[in-house]
């Protein structure tokens, strides 16, 4: 008889990445890496596949422990895991602030002793200032005393600043209405936030709020998410729109309050349509008229009061070249080292404030841009606790975890993907010396120094995030959800999420721990003692692994039905 195992049997050689090298190599190739196993698994049990390696020292006991924390990242394409745990988050304030019954009002909690008497000392300190300024003494170590004791102040649980205001007056220009903008009716103030309700015959309540979906204007005719003709497709006022959306929104959100008169709260999230232009979903809490919501969008508009940049003044080898100031005797407030000049006449091109004075001392004046919505406007009536809700929350929070520049439906086939990946590259070309930003080097490129100017800026290299293919212009926050929405922040609605989680495994919720106990540091990527990636990944698929069994345990008691063994190993199909 032949025994099938034995000790003395010659083990399998294998090759210094693990494979059988009595293997055709060609076939080595096809295997897969253990590592990328290692991901999808992670992927598919919920568990984040970068996560950030922390080292916990107990300063009680000494000891030293490893943690794993999430990286916490909102887009698939980096983390799926991280992206659709916070997409539930969202999902879960969208819900709870939508119908509202009740006003979330948070009362300032009363000023405690310690409070008041840093307040007193604060105003003593700045009198002796004030005095020692008057009888002309250096007022230094009084200033670096008063920041100091506002530090004080803020750490101690008081919020703000002790003399509020603007540290520098605010510039501004005319508030009048454009003659081609529609006048809005105003409707006086009422000091709620949840809107109007309705009383059936029955005598049951109904307070229904909005879903309104608002889009940018044409540029042109587009078929299945490209231009029809990219020749005639307006590039460069597609680029600026999506650059200047974000306070077209804060416009119409202050428009919305002003006609309803009320304190409108929203939840609202940015979106990318297939062309590629961001447009905005939002949840309203209350009700108004649909012709109304259309005529705020109609009235609503942004203008852009920047220097002009109609002409290009330099380009190419022909840039402005950089000088320090270290010459210059006399002192500069804007915080810049120096200034750029023009390489042929070694001129100073003017600042960005200079610019803006130019711009305000010239009565003839155009803004550089105008946005405004487009004429689609959906407003749907949405009641609370129907399907109806539930479908549209999932369509706010739809495309959360994607960027503006992904490819939407790559499955539709009518969708022309070389059609897609030129009208991109269009579109970053077209935003490419297009200024984002009052620091933009793209100012340069008209003759503008930007805003606190330092050397090393060239046009045409921003490192802005409007200037990312990945986000198409749009720089601005993908989820807008105003203060009085759910009288939460998103950390307290993940911190709801985790005490009912320790709730149903019985666990104690250790949030009360003395902060100063632990010292928390980061394990750097040259540490040698740096855990390997996938042996973190696997420690997260074993506690993922003990807390799902935990949970069925759980459940199974609840409802009576068997309890399942805690250390069987769920199937990869039958994770939930």
């Amino acid at each position: 008889m032949t025994d099938t195992a034995h000790p003395s049997t010659p083990s399998t050689p294998t090759s210094p990445n693990g494979a059988d090298r009595t293997l055709p190599r060609l076939v080595r190739d096809t295997l897969p890496l253990a590592l990328d196993v290692a991901i999808e698994v992670a992927k598919h049990n919920g568990v984040c596949i970068r996560p950030i390696e922390l080292k916990r020292l107990d300063t009680h006991t000494g000891t030293i422990e490893p943690f794993d924390i999430p990286c916490g990242t909102t887009s698939e394409a980096k983390c799926p895991p991280c992206a659709q745990r916070n997409k539930q988050l969202r999902k879960a304030q969208c819900r709870e602030g939508w119908h509202l019954e009740t006003e979330p009002v948070a009362e300032p909690h009363p000023a405690t002793e310690d409070q008041k008497w840093l307040i007193e000392f604060r105003a003593d300190v700045q009198a002796k200032r004030d005095q020692a300024e008057r009888d002309g003494e250096d007022t230094a170590d009084w200033d670096e005393a008063i920041a100091g004791i506002d530090t004080e102040i803020n750490a101690a649980g008081m919020r703000g600043n002790v003399l509020g205001g603007r540290t520098a007056p605010k510039r501004s220009r005319s508030t009048r209405r454009r003659q081609d903008a529609p006048d809005l009716p105003k409707r006086a103030r009422q000091n709620t936030t949840l809107g109007r309700t309705f009383t059936a015959p029955d005598g049951k309540v109904y307070r229904p709020s909005l879903f309104v979906t608002l889009t940018l204007p044409s540029y042109g005719r587009v078929r299945n998410g490209a231009p029809v003709d990219p020749t005639t497709y307006d590039y460069a006022r597609a680029a600026r729109d999506a650059l200047h959306f974000s306070k077209l929104v804060d416009r119409f959100v202050q428009n919305l309050r002003r006609v309803a008169g009320y304190d409108v709260q929203y939840f609202a999230t940015v979106e990318p349509q297939k062309r590629f232009a961001p447009h905005l979903h939002m949840a309203i809490r209350g009700t108004l008229p649909r012709a109304e919501i259309k005529q705020i969008a109609a009235a609503t508009y942004h203008q852009v009061w920047w220097p002009a940049v109609d002409k290009v003044t330099f380009d190419g080898e022909h840039l402005p070249v950089w000088a320090e100031r270290a010459d210059r005797v006399e002192p500069y407030l804007d915080g810049q080292t120096g200034d750029y000049l023009d390489p042929a006449t070694g001129e100073l091109l003017p600042t960005w404030d200079q610019a803006l004075d130019q711009l305000d001392q010239d009565d003839e004046a155009e803004p550089l841009h105008v946005v405004r919505f487009g004429d689609q406007v959906d407003v749907q009536g949405i009641l609370a606790g129907t399907p109806n809700a539930h479908k549209r929350i999932g369509y706010l929070t739809k495309y959360l975890t994607k960027n503006l520049g992904d490819t939407l439906d790559p499955e539709d086939p009518a969708t022309d993907d070389a059609a897609r990946r030129d009208h991109a590259a269009r579109m970053v070309e077209a935003l490419r010396y297009e200024p984002c930003s009052p620091t933009c080097p793209n100012w340069l490129r008209y003759g503008v120094q930007p805003k606190g100017a330092k050397p090393g800026m060239t046009p045409g290299q921003c490192r802005g995030k409007a200037h990312k293919a990945e986000h198409l212009g749009y720089a601005g926050r993908r989820v807008l959800v105003s203060r009085k929405w759910s009288n939460k922040t998103l950390r307290e609605h993940k911190q709801d999420r985790r005490a009912w989680v320790l709730d149903m495994l019985g666990l104690p919720d250790d949030t009360t721990t003395d902060p100063h106990r632990y010292i928390w540091r980061p394990v750097s990527a040259k540490d040698p003692t740096r855990t390997p990636l996938a042996l973190r990944l696997m420690r997260g698929v074993a506690n993922r692994h003990r807390t799902r069994a935990r949970l069925d345990e759980l459940r199974a008691r609840a409802e009576g039905r068997p309890v399942p063994d805690l250390l069987a190993t769920p199937a990869l199909g039958e994770a939930a």
